[in-house]
């Protein structure tokens, strides 16, 4: 699985045979950056695709020196289960 990243559309993506999969985010002037909506085709539910995205999109924090906040419900639970990954 490769995620792809669009920063002028502010969001990490998967292509994936039935659509895309994408965490997308906003960037504070305060290098804070806010995980805000993680959307997978029914179809790629379980698959590992938000895994990945999420993955992706914390390096990227990391690589900008930014710190993590999470709207979005499913990075939240996720941040839960993986708090050693946070940035």
């Amino acid at each position: 699985m490769t995620v792809e990243h669009d920063e002028q559309g502010h969001r990490f993506y998967i292509r994936l045979p039935d659509g895309e999969a994408e965490l997308v985010y906003g960037e504070f002037g305060d290098g804070i950056l806010d995980l805000q909506h993680t959307e997978v085709p029914p179809s790629a539910r379980g698959s590992g695709a938000g895994d990945a995205l999420v993955r992706a999109a914390l390096a990227y924090a990391r690589a900008q020196e930014q710190k993590v906040i999470a709207t979005c419900p499913y990075v939240q639970r996720w941040l839960k289960i993986h708090a050693e990954e946070r940035p």
